[in-house]
């Protein structure tokens, strides 16, 4: 097993196997193989934290670091860094090799000079590269509720002190969003790949429709769209034959899914008030696809 710097010669090598590696695991599908496809021109793009993993000359794995902000209350920024996708071929998981790529990335990132990163994952693995709750730092997701201690989103300090006893919030860089933000290339990028099923699987990320933030559980609860199939991003009731069915502004939709109070307290153990229901509306939607160009 050997681990090097990534080259041009293995972009659609890397892309293939990050597609295998994430299919169906966080979301319905994958848009990671996108995101790397597109990230290589990011001038937030580090390439000497680009590394694949390689066994028998065969590229199994694949890590990729990139610059990144925090929020602090008054408006500044504060440098620091985010990586993923970490990719391991389906063939080579539980065997270690996705901690031994981390671990190696992390040293070499160390000695760059990179001091805090932010990630979203999954903690029963990343605590063994040194990550906690990102919570622990005070550093907030900006999709979540302040005070909550998002159990996806994690942190390192590599440099200990970088922080410096900041509060701040993170959100991924616009990088990340290259998917949702231009939907019909990714679509014809995503045609040159051989056709995969999209499928709910149990351990997804929660999914939410991407215009009135409806949890999606299941096809049931998904649109169609002009072809008749399942629209994985837009629930059943936004969305129809590749059309939604509202003709309405954020602040529209959000006036509409306040209606729907009692329920949302109901379903979720809350007691919030109206005002208190549609300040996190408002928070929360200008990130759903739909709004995102409009907000």
């Amino acid at each position: 097993m050997t681990i090097r710097l990534e080259t041009p010669k293995d972009y659609r090598a890397v892309e293939t196997l990050t597609r295998e590696a994430f299919w169906n695991v966080y979301r319905p599908g994958c848009t990671e193989h996108f995101v790397i496809n597109q990230y290589r021109k990011n001038p937030a793009f580090i390439p000497e934290l680009s590394f694949v993993m390689e066994e028998n000359g065969r590229i199994i794995g694949h890590v990729m670091y990139s610059k990144a902000e925090l929020l602090l209350d008054d408006g500044s920024r504060f440098p620091s860094w985010t990586f993923g996708p970490i990719s391991i071929h389906p063939e080579y998981q539980g065997r270690g090799y996705g901690l031994r790529l981390l671990n190696y990335s992390l040293s070499k990132a160390r000695e760059m000079g990179v001091g805090f990163l932010c990630m979203e994952g999954n903690i029963n693995f990343y605590r063994h590269a040194g990550f906690d709750l990102a919570s622990r730092y005070h550093i907030h997701y900006y999709a979540e509720p302040k005070d909550d201690d998002v159990p996806y989103f994690l942190a390192q300090e590599l440099i200990p002190g970088y922080l410096g006893g900041i509060e701040a919030t993170y959100q991924p860089p616009e990088g990340y969003f290259a998917a949702e933000n231009n939907p019909e290339a990714f679509a014809e990028y995503e045609a040159g790949f051989p056709q995969k099923e999209k499928a709910f699987m149990e351990g997804q990320l929660p999914q939410f429709c991407q215009s009135c933030g409806m949890m999606l559980s299941s096809c049931d609860d998904c649109g169609k769209n002009k072809d008749g199939s399942v629209c994985f991003d837009y629930c059943k009731y936004c969305y129809k034959e590749g059309e939604f069915l509202q003709d309405c502004t954020m602040d529209e939709m959000i006036e509409h899914c306040a209606q729907f109070l009692d329920a949302f307290n109901q379903g979720n153990g809350t007691n919030l008030s109206r005002e208190e229901y549609i300040g996190q509306m408002k928070q929360f939607f200008p990130h759903l696809r739909r709004w995102r160009k409009k907000s």
